[in-house]
């Protein structure tokens, strides 16, 4: 370590188990790749298809970097359900959209998804209509490239849209955290990761690490004007969802507003995460580093419960300890997992921004509030994006004949 500056954090990000490199791998079988713009894609025929008849389009989520759509793959089949498996056994031909780079803009990467979809059409024998969405992120890719072929007027033959856990009205990774990022005293990944085009847009409330002040991302205002340009939501296709949170208005019964989250030692000394609570000058983080001296304070107003709501979590402080460990460092871990992407956003029923709201019991509210035609949210809190055997089968028994 040098005696000038704190270490390194290389290549450390805030992923979830879809883009988590995976502790073994299973063998990825036989696929055509097509290169697109801004990405490419990987297809394998559903059984007893020897080509292209009932399409499936499904895209990757935000990381940083191009998408590594092996490891995307294995994520989709080594968990607790098959889904690529069970999608091709059911005689679906499965498309998995990877981007060149996952945290650029949302509207750069819908431009892979229209190419994907055009491809698919060209290439698809009868007269089967597509299935296009995506993982996190994907959703929302497809989301709005979906839309601004409407609006274009392309037919994009698409009977159904889905998303599965994606931040429709915003995710959340604690400001603290994003601030973190930038107080490490060199450029590193997770730098890159939260600064980056994708985060500024999906973030409900972003860290400027220009400025310190914390707010609505410019970038997220401009993609939600660009949202609403295109109708905000594709018409023609079937809308439905799938969230890794629970309906019940029930979050993650150990992370209390206020607590110690993360304390670090030896390196970053007396560093502390708070759990996101409500009210006013509300501490999240206390921020120290020796080389070159600084330390902060970061502060928010107005914020709700936000750590342990209802939703899709993310190892976000797990992640970050380890990290720190890795360094040398001495870390005392409270609480491993966060809420990332709330119920609520993912089934796009309520925003995020009020205490009411983002814990409100969705099975209680009218579901004609959401703007999806159906939504399924897991019956207990499972990890953002984690394939369940509940939302796969849901998701799969809704794909139009």
């Amino acid at each position: 370590m040098s005696e000038t500056t704190e270490p390194n954090v290389g290549s450390f990000t805030l992923d979830g188990p879809l883009t988590a490199e995976p502790a073994g791998t299973i063998e990825v079988p036989e696929h055509e790749e097509w290169q697109l713009p801004h990405g490419f894609a990987w297809v394998f025929p559903g059984e007893g298809n020897s080509a292209l008849v009932r399409p499936v389009i499904m895209a990757d989520g935000f990381s940083l970097g191009r998408s590594k759509l092996d490891v995307l793959y294995q994520g989709l089949e080594r968990g607790l359900f098959p889904f690529v498996s069970e999608l091709r056994r059911r005689g679906r031909d499965v498309i998995l959209l990877g981007f060149d780079e996952r945290s650029a803009s949302i509207l750069d990467n819908a431009e892979t998804v229209t190419a994907a979809v055009m491809r698919a059409q060209a290439e698809q024998l009868g007269d089967a209509r597509l299935v296009v969405g995506g993982f996190s992120m994907g959703g929302i890719v497809t989301r709005y490239a979906l839309a601004k072929l409407e609006t274009m007027r392309m037919d994009h033959r698409t009977a159904l849209y889905f998303s599965y856990d994606s931040p429709h009205r915003g995710a959340s990774v604690p400001v603290g955290v994003q601030a973190f990022s930038h107080f490490i005293p060199f450029p590193n990944d997770f730098s890159k990761q939260m600064d980056s085009q994708a985060a500024r847009q999906m973030l409900w409330q972003h860290y400027d690490k220009d400025t310190g002040k914390i707010g609505v991302a410019p970038e997220r205002a401009e993609f939600l004007t660009a949202l609403d340009r295109v109708g905000g939501w594709p018409r023609i296709p079937r809308r439905i969802a799938v969230a890794n949170g629970r309906a019940d208005g029930v979050g993650l019964p150990d992370v209390k507003p206020g607590e110690v989250a993360l304390r670090i030692e030896r390196i970053y000394p007396g560093t502390t995460f708070y759990t996101q609570a409500q009210g006013d000058d509300v501490t999240a983080a206390y921020l120290n580093r020796r080389f070159p001296k600084a330390e902060k304070t970061i502060a928010t107003n107005g914020f709700p419960d936000l750590d342990g709501a209802p939703g899709g979590t993310l190892h976000t402080y797990r992640i970050l300890a380890d990290s720190m460990k890795k360094l040398g460092g001495k870390a005392d871990l409270r609480h491993e997992d966060v809420c990332f992407v709330p119920s609520v956003s993912a089934v796009a029923i309520r925003d995020v921004e009020k205490q009411d709201d983002l814990y409100a019991a969705i099975d209680g509210l009218n579901p004609e509030e959401s703007e999806l035609d159906e939504f399924l949210c897991s019956s207990t809190t499972t990890a953002h994006t984690a394939i369940t055997e509940e939302l796969c089968t849901w998701l799969m028994d809704r794909l139009p004949d």
